[in-house]
């Protein structure tokens, strides 16, 4: 099976086992948090939880874009995550996204945000997103900062569909930009004699 494929089931195992764990333990529904800052209906929780996750994914998604092309630092993360996505197929990026992105919500949202907070799970959030490289503490930041933004939109609205559906964005369009865009610059040929 692809390095994806071993991933994605992975990913698969760990929201089974996140959401089971939380109704078991917590006796009712990872997908929504027992004390929302807002008291809404479902289907208006539910709405504005996924318009301020598709929001802030695009965000995100924009911001990774900016920053790679204007910031070295940027551009060194995204040459060390690359060759995760370059071997990747449109299936697999879709796949992968939409299962990291249920079993990572299910995990650090969903099943510990209501028992530890939201700073503690989006520490944790950041820690597990861990490279190797000299861009491991950038990462690990970036992470505990999108940790933080899907932590208060789960607070806020008291729906996990919203940072699902930001997740799944931001993986599904950064793991494109990874796999199609190189972000060192093109070597040009000398011209004439030294061509």
């Amino acid at each position: 099976m692809l390095r994806w494929g071993r991933f994605a089931l992975a990913y698969a195992f760990l929201g089974v086992l996140s959401a089971v764990v939380a109704v078991v333990l917590r006796s009712g529904s990872p997908f929504a948090h027992p004390t929302p800052l807002l008291t809404l209906a479902d289907p208006a929780r539910h709405t504005y939880s996924v318009m301020m996750g598709l929001t802030v994914g695009a965000l995100i998604v924009l911001s990774t874009r900016v920053t790679v092309a204007r910031f070295e630092w940027a551009r060194r993360l995204h040459s060390e995550l690359r060759p995760i996505a370059r071997v990747m197929t449109t299936q697999g990026i879709v796949v992968l996204a939409l299962l990291s992105a249920l079993g990572e919500e299910l995990l650090f949202r969903g099943l510990l945000q209501p028992w530890v907070g939201i700073i503690l799970q989006a520490l944790a959030f950041g820690f597990l997103h861990q490279v190797r490289g000299p861009s491991r503490y950038v990462w690990m930041t970036w992470a505990t900062a999108v940790g933080l933004v899907l932590g208060a939109i789960f607070q806020v609205t008291g729906s996990l569909f919203g940072p699902i559906a930001a997740h799944a964005l931001v993986n599904g369009l950064n793991l494109a930009y990874l796999k199609n865009h190189d972000p060192t610059p093109a070597r040009r040929a000398l011209g004439g004699l030294l061509g």
